[in-house]
């Protein structure tokens, strides 16, 4: 029984050929062969002093060798009844000296025999030397075949690994492609043609003919930087279709090594059309509403302030009224812009409601701390909240004292963020005997709206507030 492996990669190892001719050379015979039996017959991979290149399996001395676990030695094989009749021994080639050691595979199975052959017959058999130097021999011919076995194992386990992966590949909606260092594109699964129907790109100028004309120059750019400094590359372009049309797609590429010159690069292209026409329509709605809700702003606030021209009872009314609606225009505007980017971080939005008090053009007003992403729903309450606080230090705390300051830090904590405003440099202060309808509105956006709880200290120095929102509340 023969191991698996290719026999073609075995013949004409020039290791084995060494092996052979020592083999003769030791045992004083002209001949020596490496034979592997197979079920019919028996193929000879490296030889010395033969000229053919196999015999039928019936008539092979290696084939009875191989079933031992010694040495088979025959003097003269005219005269042994096992193998007298056999082709070599009566025909042209007269064989009749022969001596074999078997060869096993590593798991026991027999392969076939290194065997030394003569057409002389011989009176006396190897010595001790010799019998014991065709054994050693014989084991190294073993290592030479079971390392060529490994090897054909390995190409063929990496052959059908790749094979594996490419059917799988081939399976996915996405299209993936690899490429070799320079960059040279080499494999694409099957969805690249179904997708484009035409042939895969082997350098990043074929690309051109896949990407829209508006896109490539930019997006190829980013490309070759991303080959220069082997790093990851992420971009957004619309990919040629097989019927001509153009669809969104995101590309994605990574590099296995972070060495430019030798990194092999994996990609993918997934399509987004249908997720970024919906985006654009998203963005076009709730730009249509940002403006409408900005003019119902407008038109509320000038509403106010028309009926209330010439009351002097509801005048002060109507303008502590018209400033809450600003505050809350403001905050609308920073979350959900007419044109360009939202604001993002809690710093820029509180920026924008503490412009009128000096946020952006002096010291009076200082953002710090860390970067805290919100959402669109916390924006509302978070204006109700700082505009109120911002109207209570100008009318009674320190934003109505020249030297007056406020500091307003950002924190994390854990599933929290903390927030505190703190006065000083005005007059001192003192805690209120009375619960204001300021504070109530401070208070209703903390603990329903937003989920939170704060904390008063009237120090005389000034008033320190201690804001804690959940994280999650938050970024909502």
């Amino acid at each position: 029984m023969l191991a698996s492996f290719d026999l073609d990669g075995v013949s004409g190892d020039p290791e084995l050929a060494r092996l052979v001719k020592f083999a003769a050379k030791l045992c004083d015979a002209p001949s020596a062969s490496v034979s592997l039996v197979e079920e019919v017959r028996q193929r000879f991979i490296a030889s010395e002093g033969l000229d053919i290149s196999e015999t039928p399996r019936s008539t092979s001395f290696c084939a009875q060798t191989m079933l031992g676990d010694d040495l088979l030695e025959v003097l003269d094989a005219a005269t042994d009844a096992r193998f007298q009749d056999y082709a070599l021994v009566r025909e042209a080639s007269h064989l009749r000296y022969y001596v074999g050691a078997p060869l096993i595979s590593s798991e026991g199975a027999p392969m076939g025999a290194l065997c030394v052959t003569d057409t002389t017959a011989r009176t006396q058999g190897l010595s001790d030397l010799q019998r014991e130097g065709l054994i050693v021999l014989a084991e190294a011919v073993k290592r030479r075949l079971e390392a060529h076995r490994q090897a054909h194992l390995a190409v063929f386990e990496l052959k059908e690994s790749a094979e594996r992966v490419q059917f799988i590949l081939d399976g996915v909606p996405d299209i993936a492609w690899s490429a070799a260092p320079g960059p040279v594109f080499d494999n694409f699964n099957a969805r690249f043609t179904e997708v484009t129907g035409g042939a895969p790109p082997s350098s990043v100028d074929d690309w051109r003919a896949f990407i829209h004309p508006d896109d490539f120059e930019a997006s190829s750019v980013k490309f070759e930087e991303a080959i220069s400094t082997a790093s990851e590359f992420a971009d957004e372009w619309r990919l040629r279709q097989a019927d001509g049309s153009y669809r969104y797609v995101i590309s994605r590429a990574v590099p296995s090594t972070d060495d430019p010159a030798t990194a092999r690069w994996f990609g993918t292209l997934t399509d987004i059309d249908d997720r970024y026409r919906m985006s654009q329509e998203r963005e076009l709605l709730a730009g249509e509403l940002a403006h409408r809700i900005k003019n119902i702003f407008s038109v509320i606030t000038g509403l106010i302030s028309l009926r209330s021209r010439g009351d002097d009872a509801n005048q002060k009314f109507a303008e502590e009224l018209n400033t809450n609606l600003r505050a809350l225009a403001r905050a609308q505007e920073f979350a959900m812009p007419v044109s360009g980017s939202r604001g993002e971080t809690l710093a820029d939005l509180l920026r924008v409601l503490m412009a009128p008090y000096g946020a952006d053009s002096s010291d009076v007003v200082s953002i710090t701390g860390d970067n805290v992403n919100f959402g669109g729903g916390a924006a509302i309450p978070l204006a109700l909240i700082f505009h109120e606080l911002a109207t209570n230090a100008a009318k009674y705390g320190a934003l109505s004292a020249p030297a007056g300051r406020v500091a307003i830090d950002i924190a994390e904590a854990g599933d929290e963020v903390v927030i505190t405003w703190r006065e000083s440099g005005g007059p001192e202060t003192a805690e209120p005997q009375e619960t204001g309808f300021g504070s109530r509105l401070i208070s209703m956006a903390i603990n329903h709206q937003l989920g939170g709880t704060m904390t008063q200290d009237w120090q005389k120095s000034g008033l320190i507030i201690t804001i804690r929102v959940p994280r999650e509340r938050l970024t909502q």
